[in-house]
């Protein structure tokens, strides 16, 4: 094959493709726009520190996370708290007895916070969808038969 048609590159960015952005709009509580701003402090020191030390790998990684983060800096919309009303929406905390009588504790966050180990779903996450415009009373299906809303706060 003629070199004429193979592409001339760094190195630096080979091998990682970009991250996905949703298509959702790029809801954030105030703690979620920290993160962001904090992931993308942390992503500048370690491109600086990879540049430093020529690994191109985690150039190409750091920089293809910056792009990412930076984009949803760029679009993210702060939903601020409001006071519980009963009705879920986003930023709320929801509790929930599913029908073996187990509790459950929800909060409805932006995509990028979204840790369901700490009890943060994201709004657009198919739980997320059905608990949105709830009610305390109200029965909604889970992945695990159904839950009745017993609080919102």
């Amino acid at each position: 094959m003629s070199r004429a048609f193979v592409k001339e590159s760094s190195g630096e960015d080979e091998g990682v493709p970009e991250r996905a952005i949703s298509s959702h709009r790029n809801l954030v509580t105030p703690q979620g726009l920290a993160q962001i701003d904090a992931q993308l402090k942390r992503l500048e020191s370690q491109l600086s520190w990879a540049r430093e030390r020529g690994d191109i790998a985690l150039v190409s990684q750091s920089q293809r996370d910056l792009r990412y983060w930076a984009a949803r800096r760029t679009t993210a919309e702060v939903v601020p708290l409001l006071a519980a009303t009963g009705t879920v929406r986003f930023g709320s905390t929801v509790e929930l007895t599913l029908t073996d009588g187990r509790l459950q504790r929800w909060c409805l966050v932006g995509e990028d916070e979204a840790n369901p180990v700490d009890g943060l779903i994201s709004y657009v996450s198919p739980l997320g969808q059905r608990l949105l415009g709830a009610q305390v009373g109200d029965e909604i299906k889970t992945g695990q038969g159904n839950a009745s809303i017993d609080r919102v706060y």
